[in-house]
């Protein structure tokens, strides 16, 4: 690409609407709003989700369920990303060096794969598969408060 050969995007070259410019324009008198009514009239502001006064949709669906305040997030490791790590002593600033879980949450081990060498995991949780797996491999699950 180069200045011989750029153009300008589609639609650069067309003209602003100019609307109440008389009735040579095609968008004299009313100005393309129409006759009477709500919206043709200066200063109408609509708010988002009006349907003209029927009952909104946001109003008509059903509420459902509710937000824990409560809640505590983790972030969730697998025992076979574990064993890729290769270390003997795993805690959640080992996995966070390595990009597995987050600062701001705690962290929980799942049992999905498999350890083949003895290991010892510092988490905050851990199932109760993880938990097994790491005892039958030898290793210690100690849980972090």
């Amino acid at each position: 690409m180069n200045l011989s050969n750029i153009r300008a995007p589609r639609k650069a070259a067309e003209n602003k609407k100019r609307v109440g410019r008389g009735m040579g324009s095609g968008m004299g008198k009313t100005s393309t709003r129409g006759h009477k009514g709500q919206r043709s009239r200066s200063g109408s502001r609509l708010l988002r989700g009006f349907e003209g006064g029927q009952m909104p949709l946001h109003r008509r669906l059903p509420k459902r369920g509710f937000t824990n305040i409560f809640r505590e997030e983790f972030s969730v490791v697998n025992l076979d990303k574990l064993a890729g790590l290769g270390e003997k002593t795993i805690n959640p600033e080992v996995l966070q060096k390595a990009g597995l879980a987050s600062a701001k949450r705690r962290v929980k081990i799942l049992g999905d794969g498999e350890l083949t060498s003895a290991i010892t995991v510092q988490a905050h949780k851990f199932s109760k598969s993880a938990q097994e797996k790491i005892t039958k491999a030898g290793g210690k699950a100690e849980v972090l408060q």
